[in-house]
């Protein structure tokens, strides 16, 4: 008598369920180890049990060892595919590269030649776009500089009020002195500042 088609469900008789997974994990080891034999291979097998019992199955060697080459294996295949990605997104880059420079060669042209030559509309969309990050540096760039003068500027500003303060002090000193003691206005006045003044 022909059996039926079994049903690919959960069995839900405990008794039964655990009847089938013994049977069909002696024939699935089975066939392993004839796969094994049969083709030369190295075959890893593991099984949990729903009680979470652990079976395993290392055709040549030990569980570990299969293990650990499966890791490496698929750590190199990981690495491969990371280089392969890697040098697709740099021949990808590059032709982007490529076709801008063209675009910005055949751009330069266009302006310095007072618009000879044909240019698509994307074309001058895309000289239109870098001309305005070029400006944008060069605003940038203008700023910067503007700014360091600026700051120059209040440096040698600072130093200069400085050196006058110190001068007045000097002047006041001398005009005191002289009041003090009239014989001190024949003595010369020097105008001279401290260097110590200039450093701000």
């Amino acid at each position: 008598m022909a059996r039926g088609k079994v049903q690919m469900r959960r069995i839900e008789n405990p008794v039964h369920r655990q009847v089938t997974f013994c049977k069909r994990r002696s024939g699935l080891l089975k066939k392993a180890k004839e796969l094994s034999v049969l083709c030369d291979a190295e075959i890893g097998l593991v099984i949990f049990s729903s009680h979470g019992k652990l079976y395993e199955l290392a055709t040549n060697g030990s569980m570990q060892g299969l293990i650990g080459k499966y890791m490496k294996s698929s750590r190199c295949y990981v690495e491969e595919q990371a280089d392969e990605k890697q040098v697709l997104e740099s021949k990808m880059e590059v032709s982007m590269l490529k076709n801008e420079i063209d675009v910005l060669h055949k751009g330069l042209r266009y302006m310095f030649q007072g618009g000879a030559g044909k240019m698509t509309l994307d074309e001058l969309r895309i000289l239109e776009n870098n001309l305005e990050v070029w400006m944008y540096h060069i605003r940038s760039a203008k700023m910067d500089i503007m700014s360091q003068e600026i700051q120059l500027l209040k440096n040698k500003e600072g130093i200069l009020k400085a050196a006058n303060k110190c001068l007045q002090e000097q002047m006041e000193m001398q005009y005191i002195a002289a009041e003090i003691d009239p014989t001190m206005t024949n003595m010369p006045c020097p105008l001279t500042v401290p260097d110590e003044i200039y450093h701000y």
